[in-house]
């Protein structure tokens, strides 16, 4: 028989979460506390923080689209996409983003981070191998816990690591899981090679294109297009409709086979209320937008660089933009904090990362270029971020 576990003393009501205090008592001395700042609809502020890449968020067609089928289809799905989620708009987008992309099929996700979790478990399991690249997102890290396999977390953007992992792995079946544009810093995951890779060792690939599609690509269909992957029979990749496009949900594209797999199998699609009808149509019409004017990713790049380029000139350490995302790290936890509390006091939204945020440890001021932002933007927030910049941020 087992041993019996330890007795516990009975705790009063009011003192079951003091063990809370005690650990919010270490985030604040380790400058990692965070708070809700709720905005209104309209700021003067200079965003370089939210995603909304394209500028197409709150552009009239899109929100016109998603006010439109509110009052049309209602304000929320009513279940999940297996019982009564599922609309004609739903199929619609799913078809119009397969075929954009140069997929053979698509199934929208209420959220990115559902997306990845269903993605991920449903693609892995028990009789499975993970290698992932060291700073892929949280959301691929949840679905790579959640999977049951065996997880190997390599050193970042090193094909030669993954392949290295790959050789070495105990189980059959093997999936290598990145990002495109990796979140913190911008860089770019070097697909090409870590699909070589994959086909030496018989393994899939899943690539997270979330800040890739709409921005890199031919007319923004992303990073796995660019590389030549879209529509290959061992990659999957998945997307979130709030970035680019503006609106809210994610989506998994690839082949019908893995599509058809994830509606039997992946619980976060399964036992998820399905995407609002408003949302998907927002993300059809930001579709629509982008293949009328496939000029708009490139506007997002000239600002990334030029973001790039005058921090950098200013001294500050500042990341390679691939995409929409400039990086500039700071001292320290609490001098990043502060110093983005002082550009918004000057009118510059700009993003706050810090651990456990960053896989490295360092923590960054983190700015979003977007389709919008003319020159003269672009200026105004490098002289902002220079002047109120800490001490020991330049070098």
């Amino acid at each position: 028989m087992n041993a019996p576990g330890p007795a516990f003393p009975a705790t009063q009501p009011d003192q079951v979460f003091d063990w809370l205090d005690a650990e919010a008592t270490k985030r604040t001395e380790a400058g990692l506390t965070r708070r809700l700042r709720p905005r209104g609809p309209v700021s003067d502020e200079l965003d370089l923080a939210g995603n909304d890449y394209l500028g197409l968020a709150r552009d009239k067609r899109v929100a016109g689209a998603a006010a439109a089928a509110s009052l049309r289809w209602g304000a929320g799905s009513t279940g999940s996409r297996l019982v009564t989620g599922s609309t004609e708009l739903h199929a619609e987008l799913e078809h119009e983003l397969a075929r954009f992309c140069g997929t053979q099929a698509a199934l929208v996700f209420s959220s990115g981070f559902t997306a990845n979790l269903g993605a991920v478990t449903a693609l892995s399991g028990a009789e499975s191998a993970i290698v992932t690249d060291k700073y892929i997102h949280a959301s691929l890290i949840e679905g790579c816990r959640l999977g049951r396999a065996d997880v190997a977390a390599v050193a970042h953007g090193d094909p030669a690591a993954i392949a290295h992992a790959l050789a070495t792995r105990r189980k059959r079946r093997a999936i290598v899981v990145t990002d495109s544009v990796f979140s913190v810093d911008g860089d770019l995951a070097p697909l090409r090679e870590l699909s070589e890779a994959c086909r030496a060792h018989g393994a899939a690939l899943l690539v997270d294109d979330a800040h890739g599609f709409g921005v890199l690509g031919a007319g923004g269909r992303g990073a796995v297009h660019e590389a030549g992957l879209s529509g290959e029979p061992d990659v999957v990749t998945t997307i979130t409709l709030s970035k680019a496009l503006g609106a809210q949900g994610g989506a998994v594209l690839g082949p019908r086979r893995v599509i058809k797999h994830l509606v039997d199998t992946a619980r976060s699609f399964i036992f998820d209320t399905g995407l609002a009808p408003g949302s998907a149509a927002a993300a059809l019409a930001a579709l629509g937008v982008l293949k009328e004017e496939p000029d708009l990713p490139g506007k997002v790049l000239t600002a990334a660089q030029g973001l790039a380029n005058g921090l950098r000139e200013a001294g500050f350490r500042v990341s390679t933009p691939y995409g929409a995302v400039v990086s500039v790290q700071a001292p320290s936890a609490d001098a990043a904090v502060s110093w983005a509390a002082a550009c918004a006091e000057h009118g510059i939204r700009v993003g706050c990362f810090r651990p456990p945020s960053v896989p490295d440890g360092v923590s960054r001021l983190r700015l979003t270029a977007h389709a919008a932002l003319a020159e003269s933007d672009v200026e105004r927030a490098v002289k902002v971020i220079t002047e109120v910049a800490p001490r020991g941020a330049r070098g």
